[in-house]
């Protein structure tokens, strides 16, 4: 087995203090971290289900708990996490075509993403309200 010495100059792999944060770095994280929170938003779902199955008292406690302020914030959450997920995703599916791999077009592509998700998310609960 080789060994080296014990002070051997050796490259060292670049941390993230040797990057600048760029915009699209930002949104990939984010597009990971919804990823994670829709894991959770379909626990809710389920449990939505389940107590609609378990009849109308479950039914009706859940519904007051999801109706409650709280419990739409965590849904609107739910909903842009849904969004931004679903853009992000078509993101990646542009760029698998061989597009929007420029600057111009990683950064158009990742402000459409943000912009696009919060839209959506607002309209969404717009016509949800609306139809209400």
């Amino acid at each position: 087995m080789a060994t080296s010495a014990p002070g051997a100059n050796r490259p060292l792999s670049p941390h993230l203090q040797v990057y600048r944060m760029l915009f699209t770095m930002l949104m990939s994280i984010v597009h990971r971290i919804t990823g994670a929170a829709l894991y959770f938003g379909t626990l809710l779902m389920v449990i939505w289900l389940l107590a609609a199955a378990s009849g109308p008292d479950a039914y009706n406690a859940v519904t007051d708990l999801y109706g409650s302020f709280l419990g739409r914030l965590v849904l609107f959450g739910f909903t842009w996490a849904l969004m931004h997920h679903m853009l992000g995703g078509i993101r990646h599916f542009i760029w698998d075509t061989g597009r929007g791999l420029d600057k111009v077009g990683r950064n158009f592509l990742a402000r459409a993403t943000l912009i696009g998700s919060v839209s959506l998310t607002l309209l969404l609960w717009i016509i949800g309200y609306a139809v209400r």
